[in-house]
């Protein structure tokens, strides 16, 4: 089972990316726990910038996600930095037409 992200979803005041973050893994590893069923969850690390993608893609896989997700508005050059990150990183990158 797999849920993801809304794709508006970035680093809103009332819901920040890390904290979000954190908190959808340890669902997830509750999730799975409890099942011994494989869990995940698309997190949205679409920013505003390249740096930062970098860094919530990072974030992301240091908790153990296996997928992350971008909106495909960040454009052509972005997508692909983010595909080359995710292949080199064994990170499925799901695309997301916002």
């Amino acid at each position: 089972d797999f849920v993801k992200d809304d794709e508006n979803i970035n680093s809103q005041p009332f819901m920040r990316w890390r904290d979000r973050f954190l908190f959808c893994m340890d669902a997830v590893n509750k999730a799975s726990a409890a099942t011994g069923e494989i869990k995940g969850h698309y997190l949205n690390v679409t920013a505003g910038t390249m740096e930062e993608m970098y860094e919530r893609a990072e974030f992301a896989k240091e908790l153990g996600s296996v997928i992350i997700m971008i909106d495909l508005t960040i454009g052509y050059t972005a997508i692909q930095s983010m595909a080359k990150w995710a292949r080199k990183n064994g990170v499925i990158l799901h695309l997301h037409r916002a």
